[in-house]
Parts: C-alpha cells; sequence; structure tokens
C-alpha cells in the first residue's frame, strides 16, 4: 500500500457545502422539489403491549383533504417480514407503546396530523415489561454483539487472581437511556411510479445504499427499481445508519396514493418511539491490582435491553478487553428483551458507556493505590493488544495522557479531595482515557471520470450527515489524483453513484477514500497521465490486509475541571481539554469539530442526557426538547480539541484514522472523575445532578 502524499490534506480547508447550508440553499430530505405533494402522519399504540382489536377511521375519511388512511388492517403486504423494527402493519400485534399501527395521507401535514388524531383505536390489552434490572429472569447470551465481536471473552483466571490481588475494586455502574436528537429529524420523500424508477426516496440518511437494499428486499423489488437520494443530512449520531419503520410506512403511503409523492417528517415526539436509542446499561466492574496500581484481573459484566420485535446487543464491554494490560480478563454482556422499541446506534455505542465505566473504576483504583490517574494509565499501558498479541499499528495513548497533562497543569494538582476551594465553589480536576477502533467497511467503489482536461468527477454513493464529507473527501480525492481541490467535482448521496458504505463506525472517510485511491490507480492504468476528456473507471476498493496482523485503533485522554457549589450542588464545568492520536488529519477544522462535537455530547451524557421511562405505562415522558435535557451554550466550558502529528502506515493509503466518535469516549467518565476529586462523593450512575451530591455536601 503506497501511501498517498499530502497537499490538500491537513490544510484548513473550508467546508465547501458551507454557502449552500447557510443561504438556504441546500436541499435536506423534507426540502427536495416534488410536484403536488402529500403529507403523511403516523397513528402510534398508546399501549406498551397487547393486540389491535379495531380502528375506527370514518371520522379520519370524513375529513376534508385527506387522501387515504393506512390500518394495520388494510396495508399493503411486505415481501418481507424478517427485520421486526421495520416490519408494521402486518398484523394486529402491539409490542411497545410508540409502535406506528397506522397512517393518515392528506393534502397538508396540518390536516394529515389532525386527522391521525380523529382515528379511534380499541385494544386488548396485555401486562408488559419495559424495566431492565440485573436480576431479570428473562437475562440471555446472545450469540454476538455489535456488529460481530464474541458476546462473552476469558483469558487466564480472573476470579483467581482476583482473589489474590492486594487492591481490589468491585463496583456497578448504570448509564441511561439515551436517545438520538439530530438538528434534522428523520424525514423522506417517497414517490411510488411504475413509469420510473419504481420507488424514489430522498431520505434523512447515513447510507443511501443501505437504505436501497433493505427497503427493496422488504416491499420485492429489484435494486434497480429503487434509487434514494441524500444529498445533505442535518445529523444523525447512528440513528440515521439504516431505515426504521417511518421509511416502511411512508412507502406504504406512496402505494396507497398512486404516484403523488409522499413527505413524512417525524416530530420530536415521534423521535422518542422509532429511531432507536442508546441502551441503559448496568456493569459491573472489578479491577484487581498491585499496590502499585499494576492491573493483574479484570472483569467486566454488562447487562442491557433489547427489543422482542428485534435484538440489538450493544457492545459494552469491548473496550475493556484490550484498553490496559492485565493478564487476567473477563467479559460478559447479557440481554433482557422487554416490550419496547429496537435500541440502535448512538454515536460510539458500546465504546460510550462500556469506557465511562472502566475509566471511573481506573479513578477508584488510582485513589485505592494512592497513584496518580495519569500515572496509573500508562503502568497499565500494554505493549501489544492483549486480546489478540498483535502490535499496534499506532498506539501514542501514553503520549496523548502525558501532553495533556503538560497542557492542562495536572502536575500543580493536590490529589486530595475537596483540596480546592474557590469562594461556595469546590473546584475538581479528572482524566479519563479514550479509544475507538479504525474499521473499515467493505464493499465500496468509485468512479473517476475527466471532465474537461485536468478536471475530474469523483463519483461514490457517500453520505455528509454534517461531519464535513463534502470537504475531506474532495480533499483526498484531490491529492489521490494529485490535482488543486477545485479540479475535483466530488458526487456523493445517490444510489445512482457506485456503491458505499455507511456514514458509521468513523469509517467514512477510510472506507470511502480506500475506494477512490483503488480508482485512481486503475483510471491511472487504464488512460495513463494525460487522459482524453470522457475517458472514465470504476473499481472497487481491496480488503485491508494489514488489518490481520495489526491491532488499529485511535486513542485520546480527556482532562476535565469541574466546580460544584458547596450548598447547592450546581455542577459547572471551566474547562475541557481532549488530546487525540487519529493518524492523519485530512481537514484540522472539520476534525476539531467533531472532536469538541462529542465531547460536548459526553459532557451532556455526563451532566443531562437521560429519557425516562414511565415503567406503568411503558412509555418515554421526557419526549421533547424541554424536558430531555442536553448541554446548551451556557454549559459549555472553555474547550479545546489538539492532537499529535502521525501517519498510520497500515490503516488506509491516507494514514488516517476516524475522528468522529472518539471525543464522546471516555468524556463523561472525566467529568464525573473531576466531580469526585472535587468534592469526594463518588457518583457511578449517570446523570449526575445535584440530589446526587447534596447528602455530602
Amino acid at each position: 500500500m503506497t501511501a498517498v502524499q499530502p497537499r490538500a490534506m491537513g490544510t484548513r480547508l473550508t467546508r465547501l457545502d458551507g454557502p449552500a447550508k447557510v443561504t438556504g440553499s441546500a436541499s435536506y430530505a423534507y426540502e427536495y422539489p416534488v410536484d403536488a405533494p402529500l403529507y403523511l402522519h403516523a397513528v402510534q399504540a398508546t399501549v406498551a403491549k397487547g393486540r389491535v382489536t379495531a380502528m375506527d377511521t370514518a371520522a379520519a375519511e370524513a375529513l376534508e383533504g385527506v387522501e387515504a388512511v393506512l390500518t394495520a388492517f388494510d396495508a399493503p403486504t411486505l415481501a418481507d417480514t424478517s427485520d421486526g423494527d421495520l416490519t408494521i402493519l402486518q398484523d394486529d400485534q402491539v409490542h411497545y407503546r410508540g409502535q406506528i399501527i397506522g397512517g393518515v395521507v392528506a393534502d397538508s401535514a396540518e390536516t394529515a396530523r389532525h386527522a391521525a388524531g380523529l382515528v379511534v383505536v380499541t385494544y386488548e390489552e396485555a401486562d408488559h415489561d419495559t424495566e431492565i434490572r440485573v436480576d431479570h429472569p428473562g437475562l440471555y447470551a446472545p450469540e454476538q454483539v455489535n456488529p460481530s465481536f464474541p458476546t462473552d471473552t476469558s483469558e487466564g483466571d480472573a476470579d483467581a487472581a482476583m482473589r489474590d490481588a492486594p487492591v481490589v475494586v468491585d463496583q456497578t455502574y448504570t448509564t441511561p437511556q439515551e436517545t438520538n436528537n439530530p438538528m434534522e429529524p428523520h424525514a423522506t420523500i417517497a414517490t411510488w411510479d411504475p413509469d420510473g424508477p419504481m420507488l424514489t426516496l430522498y431520505d434523512s440518511t447515513q447510507g443511501v445504499h443501505v437504505v436501497r437494499k433493505q427497503i427493496a428486499t422488504m416491499f420485492g423489488l429489484e435494486l434497480e427499481q429503487v434509487r434514494v437520494v441524500a444529498k445533505n443530512v442535518g445529523g444523525g449520531f447512528g440513528s440515521k445508519g439504516a431505515p426504521h419503520s417511518h421509511n416502511t410506512l411512508v412507502v406504504m403511503a406512496a402505494q396507497r396514493t398512486g404516484g403523488r409523492p409522499v413527505k413524512f417528517a417525524l416530530t420530536r415526539q415521534q423521535m422518542f418511539h422509532v429511531v432507536g436509542y442508546r441502551t441503559p446499561t448496568i456493569q459491573h466492574i472489578r479491577l484487581g491490582a498491585q499496590p502499585d496500581g499494576t492491573i493483574v484481573a479484570l472483569t467486566h459484566d454488562v447487562v442491557e435491553q433489547t427489543a422482542t420485535v428485534k435484538e440489538f446487543a450493544e457492545q459494552t464491554a469491548v473496550s475493556s478487553r484490550m484498553l490496559y494490560a492485565g493478564e487476567h480478563r473477563r467479559t460478559s454482556h447479557r440481554l433482557a428483551k422487554l416490550d419496547v422499541p429496537v435500541p440502535f446506534w448512538m454515536r460510539a455505542p458500546g465504546e460510550c458507556p462500556g469506557t465511562y465505566a472502566l475509566e471511573v473504576a481506573m479513578d477508584e483504583l488510582a485513589v485505592a493505590c494512592d497513584v496518580d490517574p495519569v500515572e496509573l494509565r500508562i503502568r497499565n499501558d500494554p505493549e501489544v493488544d492483549p486480546e489478540t498479541g498483535h502490535p499496534w499499528s499506532d498506539r501514542r495513548l501514553v503520549e496523548c495522557l502525558r501532553t495533556g497533562a503538560e497542557r492542562f497543569g495536572w502536575e500543580s494538582r493536590d490529589p486530595t479531595p475537596r483540596s480546592r476551594v474557590d469562594g461556595e465553589w469546590l473546584v475538581g480536576t479528572g482524566v479519563a482515557s479514550a479509544v475507538y477502533p479504525a474499521m473499515i467497511q467493505p464493499g465500496n467503489s468509485a468512479r473517476i471520470e475527466c471532465i474537461a482536461p485536468g478536471r475530474y468527477a469523483v463519483q461514490i454513493g457517500a453520505a455528509d450527515i454534517g461531519t464535513g464529507t463534502w470537504t475531506a473527501l474532495t480533499q483526498v480525492a484531490a491529492d489521490i489524483l494529485g490535482v488543486e481541490v477545485d479540479a475535483v467535482d466530488l458526487q456523493i448521496g445517490d444510489t445512482d453513484l457506485p456503491v458505499a458504505s455507511v456514514e458509521g463506525g468513523s469509517s467514512g472517510i477510510s472506507s470511502w477514500g480506500r475506494a477512490i485511491y483503488a480508482a485512481a490507480q486503475r483510471f491511472r492504468e487504464d488512460h495513463g497521465d494525460d487522459p482524453d476528456v470522457g475517458a472514465a473507471t470504476t473499481a472497487d476498493a481491496p480488503d485491508n490486509e494489514e488489518a490481520e496482523n495489526h491491532a488499529m485503533y485511535s486513542f485520546g485522554a480527556h482532562f476535565v475541571e469541574a466546580r460544584v457549589n458547596r450548598y447547592t450542588g450546581e455542577i459547572r464545568l471551566s474547562r475541557m481539554l481532549g488530546v487525540f492520536s487519529v493518524g492523519r488529519v485530512v481537514n484540522p477544522m472539520t476534525l476539531r469539530s467533531q472532536l469538541i462535537g462529542g465531547m460536548t455530547m459526553g459532557l451532556s451524557m455526563a451532566l443531562h442526557e437521560e429519557s425516562v421511562r414511565d415503567h406503568r405505562f411503558g412509555h418515554v415522558v421526557t419526549q421533547d426538547l424541554a424536558t430531555y435535557h442536553f448541554a446548551s451554550h451556557a454549559d459549555i466550558p472553555e474547550i479545546d480539541a489538539i492532537w499529535l502529528d502521525s501517519v498510520d502506515p497500515y490503516s488506509n493509503p491516507m494514514g488516517s484514522r476516524g475522528g468522529g466518535e472518539i471525543g464522546i469516549v471516555g468524556s463523561a467518565a472525566a467529568v464525573v472523575n473531576a466531580i469526585h476529586h472535587a468534592t469526594g462523593i463518588r457518583v457511578r450512575d449517570l446523570p449526575v445532578q445535584c440530589d446526587a451530591l447534596l447528602g455530602g455536601l
């Protein structure tokens, strides 16, 4: 693998899509111009379990402007019902509250919503179970955890080593359900047209080809009969990484309405029901160590929830398998099938909640051993991947920790809790490590065409969900082709373009860049260095053979200063610093935005976010942005993200690794560790709020 020589990569190129977005000319899913659109609103179940016995649609159908009403008794039959998240209106069963059981199509969004409220639904209600607990009688071990990790792992004899360890931390940590809330809600325009592509979708998605494949399968269509377009996406955080039941409903509505486009945008409340969420977790961690903090044994056992209609198993304990040294270790995952919507990807699924628990436990171990928390992590840095024995492709966690400690002023830290007071504020500092795998997704292709002398169209069905793909991938393509950025016409976001993997797992630029690199190599072989206008080549990205020989991860270290009011328990963060090792940086501007965004999301996870479920009725009650709190401008402290100057020689031809998710990994733990240092109060359950501190202050 010959490395690409950077010219455009590494420069602070302003977003190429910025002018269109700030002027409003960039079309998002709901905004594409279509002729005579109709509007769809969903009818949702108001019980958590049971069956629908009747749906009286007379009042809705009588409303002026209503074109069609879909119910569980008369909807189109799906060709494939194997995906329980997508399968709706095929029977009378209710599996969770908020499940889509019908829909109304009308000539305006207001009429459709009003008419949906007029549908009278009768149920035969059954007892439901929506509460995860560590002693749930239905706990079981899934075959694997997302995406394909083994459910349980064991090396050595962790229990015996734990019994012999001089120092043991044995604690349980919990994280709540959290819900993706991208700025742009999930939205789709669907047109069913037998005279063109059978189905056209303008969809807010992280992967147009993923949507195409799943929708085609479900409706019995060939791939070429479905076109999916997503030129601009207003955030996703994982929730738009696959279609959900709202996609099914809008396609059904388009079938029913005979060729007219149907628009469907979920309300903010509906997004708390049907587009996935981060599962709550109960994590039991034990760390056994020598008095100097050297870990000899580690166990990490996770309990989390899934849905009865479809399994999703979050890989919460995977980071504990490799982040630190230790001869004896065991990890496990157990699920309970509950009467709830299906959990799904949310920024750094698995690594985010799992590293929260591990890094708070590491802070507790540092206290128990009377070892500085930074030094403790350095002492347990493994020379090779503890799980596979492979050498690291580019592990620089120790450098991240030391660089961050120097920049943050860690050496002046008094380790004694409550040792620093500023008026009525207790001030403390905390640290946590971060890790995220350097993923490469298979199945990517790219096409390169010479469209004018020295100018090239680069085509790949990738997605930009606000992360900067339009800009960064243009920089990558320019360097691969050896031209200036303005000589590249990047085309993405359409299934008419070569197939591309989903924008997920921080894998986008790495995976798509490999495809463009392969296409450029083939293009030169086919057409030379001075190609004719119209010359074109398509090529598939090769597999990365080095992934079999090296452990490929990005690393980082978070430093936080927290202030806690000694009388009210109010928590304010005054400083955050993240230091990361992510290989070669493609665009410093977009990378910094992603890292700071992730750190802010971790702050929000630590102090604010919780989807509160009322188990009496089975639904989330905090289903709007007034009651589902997350960090706002007033909560954000002095925050900075920096990175080490490095190139990963094994990851891809660009030498880069993903940076979209590592910013959230570990940041919540650093906040919680800083709160403990400020107050002496150890809180293990998120989010940390005033009531958890007042008793100890």
